[in-house]
């Protein structure tokens, strides 16, 4: 048996990433060379074919085939061939092979990272060296994705969101089961509690340490043996592979079952076809069929682009919401979806700065709800994967709307639960909120009744909304700022805006009309609240208080963990 390895991705020490990183990151790159250089020799190609397939061409191909020989741009095999190249080209080829080689170990070589109790930071570059640094007390989740390619080689890609533009760390990529172990080690060590943990784990079928499998098996897997009593590690890959492909994004160990949200997928399909985009989608049939209908072809060049951007839309919204989960954990609300492509994130408490429950006109029938927040570093972001994290509840009910307002906002819940509803589909002062008075309607004709905020558990509440319902929350510990705004016509009316500022994000905290000293007191009693809630709130090392109470080792003299 081979000695233990005790391997610590969080002792304070240079690591390296997984060594087909370098690969999986320039992978898409060599493939699009790839295509390129066929694409280029398809006449070749498709001659070679012929003479095997079509003997009787063999006469027509060879005359082509001397037409071209002093061609370069259709044939440069043969122009190779015919200037006596081959040798300098097949030199050339093993030249380029080598640095290619040679470059991704370079960047193998020299992309490190470690962890720190302060920090995750990410040496990079070749000749140009890179030095990033994200500080524990300033992140703001952690993702986990894993992309169809990387899941061949059992491995993700952890990014570490971080408040700011830009500043957000990417680890591309690490073994699969090495990225969740060392999100769940960040936020351990960013929550300000690192509890000690266990330096090994003993099988209980054979008695052997997981890091001593033979071979380099995987953690907890032993190889089987083949009918030669040889180990078969292919075999055991390929298991292992399999496993990881059907495994579920949410471990079911670390969420109660009661607290997992998921979504059928009937009604992902449905809520997308019934979506805000289904009005354009009808439009662009309309202005196509009319183009045919007219002989004005110039309309199809304009609007069929447009109509395969909706296709692509809606299939996109569709498959990144299979297998969508979100669910309590230790550590933070974890959020996974996908199918082929996979990722997962995890929003520790303290981070969600606002959250909205929207209801589009055409979801009404059905009771249909989607949820967004705004978090600092991921809703700067313009990218799809950024919005795509803002979107924590994609559609659900009513019942999964208290759900997840339960595992976002767990300090808060049993006082503001009772306003959900209310929030949800009242409007003329129901539930508790204000009531927006008649004069209103000047400036929100079909919304006035509708409008109303209230306050409670350090949690302001803001209803508005008719053709788009919103219900938004603001945990008031982490407003940046709150204004009062009025026009012209608001001050005509008495009238006034109050806005809540937080980071930016898809969510926005608006009452639009309310009376001018309602206003003011509103202003008045958010400001002071915000102060005093964010001078208490603790929720940022949500594990410190646990540890204290545990009698665990404080962080500074935590026992480092040890993996196998």
């Amino acid at each position: 048996m081979r000695p233990t390895r005790v391997t610590n991705l969080a002792d304070g020490d240079w690591h390296r990433l997984h060594p087909a990183s370098p690969l999986l990151r320039g992978g898409l790159v060599l493939i699009a060379v790839l295509g390129f250089i066929i694409a280029n020799l398809r006449e070749r190609l498709v001659d070679m074919f012929l003479v095997v397939f079509a003997p009787d061409l063999g006469r027509d191909v060879d005359g082509r085939v001397d037409v071209w020989r002093d061609d370069w741009a259709n044939d440069p095999i043969g122009g190779i061939v015919s200037n006596g190249l081959t040798g300098w080209a097949i030199a050339g080829l093993a030249v380029v092979v080598l640095a290619v080689i040679a470059g991704f170990w370079l960047s193998w070589r020299m992309h490190t990272f470690r962890i720190t109790n302060e920090a995750v930071e990410v040496r990079s570059g070749i000749l140009f060296r890179s030095h990033r640094s994200a500080r524990l007390d300033r992140i703001q989740g952690i993702n986990v994705s894993r992309p169809l390619f990387a899941r061949l080689f059992g491995t993700a890609k952890l990014e570490v969101s971080v408040a700011g533009q830009s500043a957000n760390v990417h680890l591309a990529y690490l073994g699969s089961s090495l990225a969740d172990g060392l999100r769940a080690d960040i936020l351990r060590l960013a929550s300000g509690a690192r509890a000690a943990k266990a330096a090994a784990v003993t099988d209980a079928a054979t008695g052997m340490h997981p890091a001593s499998a033979p071979n380099g098996a995987a953690p907890g897997e032993v190889q089987r043996e083949n009918g030669h009593g040889v180990r078969n590690p292919v075999a055991a890959v390929i298991g292992q592979r399999v496993d990881e492909l059907l495994a579920p994004e949410l471990d079911p160990s670390l969420a109660p079952p009661e607290s997992v949200v998921h979504l059928p997928l009937g009604r992902v399909i449905g809520s997308t076809l019934l979506g805000g985009s289904t009005i354009w989608a009808i439009i662009l049939v309309a202005l196509i069929g009319t183009g045919l209908v007219t002989g004005q072809l110039w309309m199809l060049f304009s609007f069929v682009p447009a109509a395969i951007g909706l296709v692509s839309y809606a299939w996109s919204r569709i498959t990144k919401s299979l297998r969508y989960s979100i669910a309590g954990t230790p550590d933070g609300v974890r959020i996974g979806h996908g199918l082929l492509s996979t990722g997962n994130q995890t929003i520790p408490p303290g981070r969600i700065h606002a959250i909205e429950a929207t209801q589009w006109l055409f979801w009404r029938p059905f009771g249909w709800w989607s949820v967004r927040i705004n978090v600092a570093g991921q809703s700067v972001s313009s990218s799809n994967d950024a919005a795509q994290r803002t979107l924590v509840l994609p559609v659900g009910t009513v019942a999964d709307v208290h759900r997840v307002l339960a595992l976002l906002l767990p300090d808060a819940i049993g006082e503001v639960d009772r306003f959900i509803d209310p929030g949800l589909a009242g409007r003329d002062g129901a539930g508790g909120y204000s009531r927006t008075v008649r004069r209103g309607a000047w400036l929100r004709p079909f919304s006035w009744r509708r409008i109303g905020w209230a306050a409670t558990g350090g949690i302001a509440l803001i209803r508005r909304g008719w053709l788009v319902r919103r219900l938004t929350l603001v945990p008031l510990a982490r407003m940046q700022s709150v204004a009062v705004t009025a026009g012209p016509i608001e001050r005509m009316l008495r009238l006034a805006t109050v806005r809540i500022h937080t980071v930016t994000g898809p969510v926005s905290a608006v009452v639009p009309v309310v009376e001018r000293p309602e206003a003011f007191a509103l202003f008045e009693r958010l400001a002071a609240e915000a102060i005093e809630r964010a001078a208490n709130d603790t929720s940022l090392h949500w594990r410190a208080e646990v540890a204290a109470a545990s009698g665990a080792p404080s962080p500074a003299n935590a026992e480092h963990f040890h993996a196998g």
